[in-house]
């Protein structure tokens, strides 16, 4: 009796359409990605439990360490309205390539008057300025530079979003209370009585 023979089929597999939709992914991930700015000050923050994320938008963040206050501005939209309105209670003008600069820079502690060299310097120059400097003015009075950012950005996002901005406060473990106190203070003399404060994360007790 006659043997049959099985025809022998390939094993391999056509991967194209898999190395596309590879590709495809990673080219989104990397066109939609934002680069994570550097802190302005190398803080220790207090450890806490409590677990709470902080929101990605309609914030800004408060750095304070040595003595110097910092603040970050989340959304480039917002941070370009503020400008806008920043220069016009200082009676300045910012281009709208310095405008641009400004939307994608993270923190930043320096008092207004020297924030279009700042804008304009590279990132290494603006490292320079900003330790040659004593962060954001935030003398008792209610025009002082952080007053006004935190005054100007929150009628930004409002403006934009329709939304409350969050303030959240992010302090060095060592940092001296009198430093702290004058930016709650700056804070409650706009009535904002609600922020948050940026800890590290602590180990459940067993």
């Amino acid at each position: 009796m006659p043997r049959v023979k099985v025809p022998r089929k390939s094993t391999s597999v056509d991967m194209t359409a898999m190395c596309d939709v590879a590709f495809l992914l990673l080219t989104f991930f990397i066109l939609t990605a934002t680069s994570r700015q550097p802190d302005p000050l190398d803080i220790k923050t207090p450890s806490s439990t409590v677990l709470f994320k902080v929101p990605d938008k309609d914030l800004a963040v408060l750095s304070i360490g040595k003595g110097k206050v910092f603040i970050e501005i989340i959304g480039k939209d917002v941070k370009m309205l503020t400008l806008q309105k920043m220069a016009a209670l200082y009676s300045t003008q910012f281009t709208k390539s310095e405008a641009e600069r400004f939307g994608v820079i993270g923190s930043f502690g320096i008092p207004f008057g020297n924030l279009k060299q700042f804008i304009n310097a590279d990132a290494k120059d603006r490292k320079q300025i900003e330790e040659s400097l004593k962060g954001i003015p935030t003398d008792s009075t209610t025009n002082n530079d952080l007053y006004r950012w935190i005054e100007q950005s929150r009628r930004a996002v409002a403006e934009l979003h329709n939304t409350e901005m969050r303030v959240s406060i992010k302090g060095d473990s060592e940092e001296e209370y009198p430093v702290v106190r004058k930016i709650v203070e700056v804070l409650q003399k706009q009535k904002v009585n609600k922020f948050s404060l940026i800890t590290s994360a602590e180990a459940a007790a067993k």
